[in-house]
């Protein structure tokens, strides 16, 4: 609820205006443009994490194209489920991925990290050209 409709609804229920008023102080304030303050620094929260791969094999003239769009909110989901793994199985799961050669500690991850990871998600861009393969691989958040 915003403030102002705070304020007219606090105002009714103080008899500082009737019932009528209220009304056409709320019907005024939805027809009223939102105040918005543009910050152009300020950049929207991204949505997606985007994988993009373009490719032409050389030996038969066929354009590959891989375009994966992975939702941010997979990414929190991920990090919610991760806290319902027991504390007796960190060791074993931290060994698989060692042995996988991913040196992680699956103890490390926390909700309260994740959103500022997405932040700096926000800056991400990604771009690898390989001409004489005619390969490109964006990646990027938008």
């Amino acid at each position: 609820m915003s403030e102002n409709r705070k304020q007219i609804l606090e105002m009714l229920a103080a008899g500082k205006v009737n019932a009528t008023e209220a009304e056409d102080l709320l019907a005024a304030l939805d027809s009223a443009p939102a105040p918005t303050v543009a910050d152009p620094a300020t950049k929207p929260k991204p949505k997606y994490l985007r994988v993009v791969v373009d490719s032409l094999d050389k030996k038969h003239d066929t354009p590959t194209k891989v375009n994966i769009r992975i939702p941010m909110q997979l990414l929190r989901a991920g990090v919610r489920l991760a806290g319902l793994i027991p504390a007796a199985a960190h060791a074993h799961l931290n060994d698989a991925m060692k042995e996988r050669g991913i040196p992680f500690d699956v103890s490390q991850i926390k909700p309260e990290n994740l959103e500022e990871i997405i932040e700096q998600l926000n800056d991400l861009t990604v771009d690898v050209d390989e001409k004489h393969d005619n390969v490109q691989v964006r990646v990027f958040c938008e």
